[in-house]
């Protein structure tokens, strides 16, 4: 029978077990994969916090360190989730073959795609965790609205591993996510207010930021670690989840085509 490629995602509970066995795997080298992925985000912070830090006065009311440990707890997130939707995620469909033999069980690729997505959030969740350990450790928040940064982690993995499979999905080979990383990873990070912030930008570049989901993911984090509830809360909300759905179901639209060929 020809798979209608366009068809509505199947959702069920099958994808319990993909995500299990993606954990067995990860668990074998749990210690170096958190160290990896905590410790970029934490010398980032720690080296221009302190350093170019110590050159500046303070932004938006709060210190530059301060200020910057918002973005770095979404950067560190958003970093989590992207290289295990694309390096890790191609390998399982594409070197190691392990979507085929998934696929010759009952479960669907609608299953292994939303696995993917969800795997990949629960790795960027422990990242978002690890560094807002570091925050608090620092005294850089004592805020109670900052227990908050665990599952706005959890969403802004699930955001940028629906995203990363999209690209996933397209590329013949590890070089191509050079690409994404280049000219969408990059750039967004230079955009969205992690290292200053939005309003510094000229105008036509604070639009294109306002439509970046890092800029949402940090208007909801900085406040949180400020113990403010973030203005338009709903709205911030509302667009990281419509990136989850379009991306999670542009990805499977792909992956039908790609495995269908």
């Amino acid at each position: 029978m020809k798979t209608n490629l366009f068809a509505l995602p199947q959702f069920s509970l099958r994808f319990i077990p993909i995500w299990r066995r993606n954990f067995l795997v990860w668990k074998k080298m749990a210690g170096p994969s958190i160290l990896g992925h905590l410790a970029d985000p934490v010398i980032y912070m720690l080296g221009l916090g302190y350093g170019l830090g110590g050159m500046l006065p303070e932004v938006g009311g709060l210190s530059y360190i301060a200020f910057l440990s918002a973005g770095t707890v979404c950067y560190s997130t958003m970093n989590s989730a992207s290289f295990e939707a694309l390096y890790s995620g191609f390998a399982r469909m594409h070197e190691q073959r392990t979507w085929d033999a998934i696929l010759n069980t009952p479960i669907t690729l609608d299953d292994i795609v939303f696995s993917e997505i969800v795997w990949a959030g629960s790795k960027s969740l422990l990242s978002g965790v690890a560094v807002l350990l570091v925050i608090w450790l620092m005294g850089l928040s004592h805020s109670p609205l900052s227990l908050w940064i665990i599952p706005l982690s959890l969403l802004v993995g699930l955001c940028f591993a629906s995203l990363g499979l999209i690209v996933t999905a397209l590329a013949p080979g590890y070089d191509f996510f050079m690409y994404y990383f280049t000219l969408v990873i990059t750039p967004m990070v230079l955009l969205c207010g992690v290292f200053f912030p939005v309003d510094q930008l000229p105008a036509s570049l604070q639009h294109v930021s306002s439509i970046l989901p890092l800029t949402h993911a940090i208007n909801l984090a900085r406040p949180l670690l400020n113990n403010v509830i973030p203005a338009n809360f709903m709205t911030h909300i509302a667009v990281l989840l419509g990136y989850v759905l379009a991306g999670f179901y542009i990805s499977l639209v792909l992956f039908r085509r790609r495995l269908s060929q």
